[in-house]
């Protein structure tokens, strides 16, 4: 008997979390792509299938995202905000509508455009009674968009709110999708914000726990090593940032995060040309580049 369409685009999206999980969207991307256009051919017909096809053209929208593929991304974010909030008879948007709005406000922020992300923020925790863990979320993106224009009061205001929402541990209000934000995500996020504070000290303890936490995480997670060996190249630390480049070097083939890669290309040129830099960060620096994609070398 063959399985319903919501069925199929279920199990689709359920198979793309797990291979973003375990490898990452440098290896996704294709395949996201290829499971929205076969997904997204026929007419929709009824609630359910168009929330089974918002839930994956958000996944899809993520993958993209972190394979810094953004005007694809972009799109995707858009379309699957329409399947969510495109219920019959006024019907509340799927559940899943939050998370695209979080991603696509980080998306926003890691842009270069945090107006539209804390704006996009702001429009969540505007809502009434909010899940703790999705309103913790939002208050996060508002911070890192907050830090980004300098306001860092309010910035540090707003992701204390976030630890203090998610001290209070997860309850059954919690949608399913919020499963990956943990302590370690709140200390990652948390060390970025302080970076664009100029606070490169604390951010880089905040980012080092967050990198090196026992627990499993999702591939992306790399992306706190990546970006720690960055605040410690801007903030001329050359002994750290050598340590710290060193750890990615063996990790650097199954990173599936592009912008990790990114920021790690980015750390090694800061390195590469920085002043008085001891010669073995250099050679560090050299060999990290050495083993980066090609595409990733570019301008960051």
């Amino acid at each position: 008997m063959p399985e319903s369409p919501v069925t199929e685009v279920a199990a689709a999206t359920e198979r793309l979390v797990a291979l973003d999980v375990t490898a990452g969207a440098r290896w996704a991307a294709g395949a996201a792509l290829d499971a929205v256009r076969t997904a997204g051919r026929g007419p929709v017909r009824s609630d359910a299938e168009r929330a089974a096809l918002a839930e994956l053209f958000q996944v899809a929208a993520w993958i993209t995202f972190d394979a810094e593929q953004h005007d694809v991304s972009y799109r995707l974010h858009v379309r699957a905000l329409r399947l969510a909030r495109g219920g019959r008879d006024g019907r509340a948007p799927a559940p899943v509508e939050p998370l695209i709005l979080a991603v696509l406000g980080m998306q926003e922020e890691h842009l270069g455009r945090p107006v539209r992300s804390l704006r996009i923020a702001s429009s969540v925790l505007a809502r009434e009674d909010l899940p703790g863990r999705v309103a913790a979320i939002f208050h996060v993106r508002a911070g890192r968009a907050l830090a980004r224009m300098g306001r860092g009061p309010q910035a540090l205001w707003s992701l204390r709110t976030a630890a203090q929402l998610l001290a209070d541990g997860p309850t059954d209000r919690d949608p399913a999708w919020a499963w990956w934000f943990d302590q370690r995500e709140l200390d990652g996020h948390h060390g970025l914000a302080l970076a664009a504070l100029g606070e490169p000290d604390t951010a880089a303890a905040l980012l080092h726990g967050a990198a090196h936490a026992a627990d499993d995480g999702p591939a992306y997670r790399v992306l706190f090593a990546a970006e720690l060996a960055r605040v410690l190249a801007r903030a001329g630390d050359w002994r750290e940032a050598d340590t710290a480049m060193s750890t990615l070097m063996s990790a650097v083939p199954a990173v599936g995060s592009m912008r990790a890669l990114r920021a790690m290309a980015h750390a090694a040129r800061l390195v590469a040309h920085g002043h008085r830099v001891p010669r073995r960060a250099r050679d560090t620096a050299r060999h990290l580049t050495s083993l980066l994609p090609e595409r990733r070398r570019g301008p960051a």
